[in-house]
């Protein structure tokens, strides 16, 4: 596995990493801890060396199975989590954005606990908070980085002019937004240009289409009731059946390529820049190789091209997200 820059931070990592997310939360099929460690374990073996998880995945769990997993290659790995919400300690539950810097450092505080780390490599904005300037946001990180709790800042999900209004205040290593062959907001928002100018590093999340791009969501059927994905649009039932199209033309270009459409898709983010470094999540060891393999992929100038022309006669149906958690994401 070759390695890749996170801007020019000179914060080096896999060319592909993993998003813990799914292990143990959001999704109907989920691993034990045992399960979850084991997973973790073959990844390094496999040769990623950058994990994502979050404080809210479990709540809280995520980041104790990410822990444990990686606390014998420690020296080995790039770990990322995330703060911003404020979570109810009985239920779990996420009350709402919470980024005010005493909520920054107890989170930083309790995430070294769960994680048994001494710094936090990568320590991400999950959402933006209105209620809090963003200078606040990002001088609160840089104390912490001056400090040796953290070593890199991070935000997900910003507008190009917030993200701007931070790195100004505090360097931003990498962004972490929604990025994949039906989810292309940041190629005309001003993202990826200002990661571009910035120097700052670009970490696309469901990569994958939350599944759908791999070809393994024909109906309602194939998404498990009460998860996550079933309340969002672009998985209803009529929004499913049509962007099956989109899954037909990258399942034509991947038998050309002898390859899968999740290894198109994943061959087709890591071509648009090379300081572009997706975060595929699984449960399954084969969908991991099957990932894994998609960095040996080299399309040529012809078939990127192929690609978008194609694409760009397929329109994609549904929103990816409610009106309440779009209006969350801060773009």
């Amino acid at each position: 596995m070759h390695t890749r820059p996170l801007g020019s931070s000179g914060l080096q990592v896999s060319a592909l990493g993993l998003g813990c997310m799914g292990i143990n939360y959001a999704y109907a099929h989920r691993l034990s801890r045992d399960e979850g460690i084991a997973l973790l374990r073959a990844s390094v073996e496999r040769g990623l060396t950058f994990f994502d998880t979050a404080e809210v995945y479990g709540p809280w769990t995520n980041e104790e199975v990410v822990g444990a997993a990686l606390a014998p290659v420690r020296d080995r790995v790039v770990i990322a989590t995330k703060f911003g919400f404020d979570i109810d300690p009985a239920s779990g539950a996420i009350r709402g954005s919470d980024s005010h810097p005493a909520r920054i450092r107890r989170v930083c505080e309790a995430s070294l606990q769960r994680l048994g780390v001494e710094s936090i490599d990568l320590f991400y904005q999950h959402r933006v908070d209105p209620a809090v300037p963003i200078e606040e946001v990002a001088g609160t990180v840089g104390d912490l980085i001056q400090e040796g709790k953290v070593k890199h800042f991070g935000m997900s999900e910003p507008s190009a002019a917030t993200l701007r209004r931070a790195h100004a205040v505090q360097p931003v290593t990498a962004v972490q937004s929604e990025y994949s062959l039906w989810t292309r907001q940041v190629e005309t928002n001003g993202i990826l240009a200002a990661c571009g100018e910035l120097g700052i590093g670009f970490v696309p999340y469901s990569p994958l289409g939350r599944g759908f791009l791999t070809g393994a969501i024909t109906s309602l059927n194939d998404v498990g009731a009460g998860e996550f994905r079933a309340a969002q649009p672009r998985f209803q039932a009529e929004a499913i059946a049509h962007n099956q199209r989109l899954v037909h033309v990258l399942r034509t270009i991947a038998q050309d390529l002898l390859a899968t459409p999740a290894q198109i898709a994943l061959a087709w983010l890591l071509a648009q820049r090379p300081w572009i470094v997706p975060i595929p999540g699984t449960t399954k060891l084969h969908r991991l190789d099957e990932n894994i393999a998609s960095t040996t992929i080299q399309l040529t100038a012809a078939q990127w091209q192929r690609i978008e022309d194609e694409l760009a006669t397929v329109p994609i149906a549904g929103a990816r997200y409610t009106p309440a958690l779009e209006a969350a994401t801060g773009l």
